[in-house]
């Protein structure tokens, strides 16, 4: 009884520091603890006297939170970035939102494949669940197809952005080239961040600057997915995956519907459209019905927006981009399978799809927590801010939803926060981008299904 007793116990500590190794390798929780640490990096960096451009060390709040808003591809400020940090500060930022972007996900798949030749089918089935519906042979060939698209498309907006500024707006060489870099980085990475004081409201009249930028944009928050659908099956629709369909579908209809909205609510607001031409019109109603999908530039002043419009912007905002790529929010497939699955409730209908195809019992499962999940911390996160500050309700709100969909648009009250509201934004932008599964399943801690079932029974529901 001894001895078997002392295997037994052998046997358990095996497996807990298998477990502990385990724990790095299972990308689920190895990808919190990389923006952590990219995070803390660039909070210790910005925090250096040489960041700022007075050569004071700014506070650890005002470094935390402006790394955090970088790395999570925010966007959101409590400084100007123009005014308050210095060349390394600004370089140190936009390194970040390119890691934030681009690296911690392609890294903890390299780990994978280095580490431990692969991660498990398990393991790569689990962070599908929020990333994308890739098979598990695809995994180099996104590496490359990401890196090919970034460093293209970062070049080709940073030409454009740097030629037009240089030859337009009296811009050095030099200027317009760090201006020109910094935006098409920013840009493709949906941070927002920008190296002027009011964003790219001093080009609301440029479409040659507005345009690459959306462009940008768009592309990245389609999701890589997409991208190696298309670069596999090109315009072919009938081949294309549903998530493909989904997603070009659900972008195509948001942004339609952003920009007629944004157009007709905001057309004769004096502070906003109201003074434009028709042509400027509508090429800011078209800037201002990509940005809040996840973007953050603005070319119009966010603080003036008639209520209305900024219910728009609610909207959009909690929805989102595509999956696997840069945006923020609940995903366009989360909304439109959970938009699929009420249609398919309303008609009668036992199963719930789209393009032909239904859905899994689990998929409508996933997004339905999703929804919830990121429902509940908005509204955890705005009723405390609300409690604490006497800012307006709908500012708050605005701010969070912004926030957790790390989306960076902002009705100018960021600055405002007390300390404790800083840090549940900063809470809210960790979370929006690490993904609501991938936190949840991390804290889960390996958690495994009952070895039995209860009894079937059904409350009354409406």
């Amino acid at each position: 009884m001894g001895f078997s007793f002392e295997i037994c116990l052998q046997n358990e500590r095996e497996r807990s520091n298998a477990g502990g190794v385990n724990a790095l390798r299972n990308p689920i929780r190895f990808i919190p603890l990389l923006f952590l640490g990219a995070i803390a990096a660039g909070t210790l960096a910005l925090s250096m006297p040489f960041a700022t451009l007075d050569g004071t060390s700014p506070s650890l709040m005002t470094a935390l939170f402006t790394s955090t808003s970088a790395v999570a591809v925010t966007g959101l400020i409590v400084v100007d970035t123009a005014t308050h940090w210095s060349a390394f500060g600004q370089l140190t930022i936009l390194i970040l939102f390119q890691i934030g972007g681009f690296g911690i996900m392609t890294a903890a798949t390299l780990f994978g494949l280095m580490a431990g030749r692969g991660f498990t089918l398990r393991d790569r089935m689990a962070t599908q669940v929020e990333r994308s519906r890739l098979d598990t042979g695809d995994a180099v060939s996104v590496l490359k197809l990401v890196f090919v698209i970034t460093l293209v498309v970062e070049t080709i907006v940073a030409l454009i952005l740097t030629t037009r500024m240089r030859l337009f707006y009296d811009a050095s060489w030099g200027d317009a080239l760090w201006h020109g870099v910094f935006h098409a980085i920013s840009a493709f990475n949906n941070a927002g961040f920008s190296t002027h004081s009011d964003s790219v409201m001093g080009y609301q009249h440029d479409a040659v600057i507005l345009g690459p930028i959306m462009l940008a944009v768009i592309l990245t928050a389609l999701g890589f997915p997409v991208m190696q659908d298309i670069r596999a099956n090109r315009l072919q629709w009938k081949k294309w995956s549903l998530h493909t369909k989904v997603t070009v579908a659900g972008t195509v209809v948001l942004l339609l519907f952003g920009f007629v909205a944004v157009l007709a609510m905001e057309w004769n607001n004096p502070e906003t459209l109201g003074p434009m031409g028709v042509g400027t019109k509508l090429l800011n109603a078209a800037f201002h019905s990509v940005m809040p999908r996840t973007a953050g530039f603005n070319s119009l002043d966010v603080g003036a927006f008639r209520d209305e419009t900024l219910m728009v912007n609610y909207f959009l905002m909690f929805i989102g981009g595509g999956s696997a790529g840069t945006a923020g929010g609940i995903k366009i497939t989360t909304f439109f399978v959970l938009f699929a699955i009420v249609a398919s409730e309303v008609a009668g209908r036992k199963d719930a799809g789209l393009f032909q195809r239904r859905f899994s019992p689990g998929i409508e499962r996933q997004a339905l927590t999703v929804t919830v999940l990121a429902a509940t911390m908005i509204f955890a996160a705005t009723t405390y801010i609300a409690a604490i500050t006497p800012l307006a309700f709908g500012d708050i709100l605005f701010e969070a939803i912004s926030a957790f969909s790390t989306v960076g648009l902002s009705t100018g009250i960021t600055a405002e926060l007390p300390p404790t509201g800083q840090l549940m934004i900063i809470a809210l932008m960790f979370i929006g981008r690490v993904g609501t599964i991938t936190v949840a399943t991390a804290l889960a801690l390996g958690g495994r299904d009952r070895p039995y079932r209860y009894p079937e029974e059904n409350p009354i529901v409406g």
